[in-house]
């Protein structure tokens, strides 16, 4: 078997939550050491976030595995030695502390490059290590707020929040990406580099299509739940016997097909009300309304089979046990078994598949599982220090 494309990468990450450790977890999947620095005790505060996974929380199951964890007291002068030793360790430092708290601990990139040149650096934060926002709480619903997400999410009569943790799964994504970026700098240059990622501008920067419409066209996207402010027919629409299919019809040739199959009303397509996109979407309830009486008439199979006719864009909108069963999963075997401490879980694969290669899947850690371990690789006696309360 050959190896993955990070064997030999050594990542050593003071983390909690969730950005911080999505990162990781990924550079984790293609075959990188994580080595998570935890607080004595509690640990990542994302453990305790509920106890739905054999007694273990959603969050940190999905975010942990194939990760090494070690119990360090950062506030105790004898921690600073530790940390030292596994930093010289490491190609890659990754912390999601609050802004400032690296430095007081004597972590701070500059600190901590100046003798190791080589050394890559990723600092996560929630609006960035400057300005007026710097030091403000930075939870998921509220960078959404502040980025706008919230303002364009949900109904015409009701804004909601993203259903999963976009801001920390943006701010994850970039950290990632940056990292293999650097890496890769790395190899041409010899020497590491200094990252910096925010929730808050990761997320602006998802916003891009909303942002640019409203500041050139005056107003903001109208929040249409499973519709689209410029596209029409988009959303979501029933079937006579209650089945739901998504459609999403973007463009003229998709427009014809849909009148000529879905609907069998083919003289829409030269329709004034309906023949451009922009005319579709200012007669946006008539034309749904229409759209709603003929597929009344129809069983979700019937209505299955006229959108593959005309291979017509759609899906159907599946609840979450409907995720797990879904046969695009089953077909692709798309799931693996992954031990944890309070017993296996199936989890999916890595969105990244390597060819010939199999995806690593090692077990989620229990607290301080791998401190005695690592802290013998780096000459440290794990049991004297517990004694003196450091690990």
């Amino acid at each position: 078997m050959r190896s993955l494309p990070l064997d030999g990468v050594t990542v050593v990450s003071c983390e909690q939550a969730v950005a911080a450790p999505l990162a990781t977890r990924h550079l984790a999947d293609l075959g990188a050491r994580v080595v998570k620095v935890e607080r004595p005790g509690t640990g990542d505060f994302a453990r305790a976030y509920d106890e739905t996974v054999h007694g273990q929380s959603s969050h940190f199951v999905w975010l942990n595995r194939s990760k090494e964890s070690v119990t360090l007291d950062l506030k105790s002068d004898a921690a600073a030695p530790v940390m030292a030793a596994l930093l010289d360790r490491a190609d890659v430092f990754v912390q999601n502390f609050a802004p400032g708290v690296t430095d007081r601990l004597g972590l701070g990139a500059a600190a901590i490059r100046a003798s190791r040149p080589r050394l890559i650096t990723c600092s996560v934060s929630g609006y960035g290590s400057s300005g007026p926002y710097r030091d403000a709480k930075a939870y998921d619903l509220l960078i959404q707020s502040e980025a706008g997400l919230v303002s364009v999410t949900g109904t015409e009569s009701e804004p909601a929040k993203s259903g999963i943790p976009a801001a920390d799964i943006g701010a994850g994504m970039y950290a990632f990406s940056g990292i293999l970026s650097a890496l890769y700098d790395r190899e041409r240059t010899g020497r590491g580099t200094e990252l910096e990622i925010s929730l808050f501008d990761s997320l602006v920067e998802w916003m891009g299509f909303p942002l640019y419409y409203a500041g050139y066209g005056g107003t903001p996207p109208p929040r249409t739940g499973t519709s689209h402010p410029a596209i029409a027919p988009y959303g979501t629409f029933a079937a006579g016997d209650g089945t739901e299919v998504v459609l999403a019809v973007q463009n003229e040739r998709e427009w014809a097909a849909f009148c000529e199959h879905a609907v069998e009303r083919p003289a829409w397509v030269t329709d004034e009300r309906y023949a451009t996109g922009s005319a579709r979407v200012a007669h946006r309830p008539e034309l749904e309304r229409e759209i709603d009486a003929i597929f009344a008439r129809l069983t979700g199979a019937e209505l299955e089979a006229r959108l593959r006719r005309g291979r017509i864009a759609h899906a159907r909108r599946r609840d979450l046990p409907d995720v797990l069963a879904h046969p695009q999963l089953t077909a692709r075997d798309r799931f693996a078994e992954v031990a944890t401490p309070g017993g296996p879980v199936r989890a999916t694969l890595p969105p990244i598949t390597v060819a010939g290669r199999a995806p690593r899947m090692d077990p989620v850690p229990a607290l301080g599982e791998h401190t005695d371990a690592v802290l013998a690789e780096c000459g440290f006696d794990a049991a004297e220090l517990r004694r003196r309360g450091v690990v």
